[in-house]
C-alpha cells in the first residue's frame, strides 16, 4: 500500500480494488459490437434500446472466494460524433470504501465532478492530469 509522511507521520493511503469496468464510447456502437462480438467470441447483450451492448467477465474475489466480482465490458452509443483521431474509454476502478476514498483525493487537491448511487453500487467521477476521465466504483456486494 503506498504510503505518504505528513508531519513525522506515515499515512496509510486506501487502494483501489481493481478494474470494475471499460467502457467504449463509439460513433455506430451496434456495428463496434458486432466487430467485438465476432473477432473476440464475445456474447454482447444489449441494454438502452440498443445504444449500449456489454457483457460481465466474473471471478471469484481473492482473499474470499465464497463471493464473486466482475469486470464489465461496455460499448456505448457516443451522445455526439467523437472525431476520428480521439475516441474516449472510461476505466472504472473498484474501490471497497468510496467515501474515504474521496476524501483521501480531495486532500490531495483532486476535484470530485460527481457522485452517484445506484441500487447495485456507489459511483465517482474525476479526471486525471491529462482529463482523462475516471470513474470509481464501489460495488454493493
Amino acid at each position: 500500500m503506498p504510503k505518504k509522511v505528513i508531519g513525522g507521520k506515515v499515512e496509510k493511503r486506501i487502494p483501489i480494488d481493481g478494474i470494475g469496468g471499460v467502457f467504449i464510447y463509439a460513433n455506430d456502437a451496434k456495428a463496434l459490437s458486432n466487430w467485438y462480438a465476432h473477432h473476440f467470441g464475445l456474447k454482447l447483450e444489449t441494454y438502452e434500446d440498443g445504444k449500449v451492448y456489454g457483457t460481465e467477465f466474473k471471478y471469484r474475489r481473492l482473499g474470499d472466494s465464497s463471493k464473486v466480482d466482475s469486470t464489465v465490458f461496455s460499448i456505448s452509443q457516443a451522445k455526439t460524433t467523437l472525431p476520428t483521431d480521439r475516441r474516449e474509454a472510461v476505466i472504472n476502478y473498484r474501490v471497497r470504501d468510496l467515501q474515504p476514498f474521496l476524501e483521501q483525493l480531495k486532500a490531495d487537491g483532486i476535484e470530485i465532478e460527481k457522485t452517484e448511487d445506484f441500487d447495485y453500487g456507489r459511483f465517482a467521477w474525476i479526471k486525471d492530469p491529462e482529463g482523462n476521465r475516471i470513474e470509481l466504483y464501489q460495488p454493493l456486494n
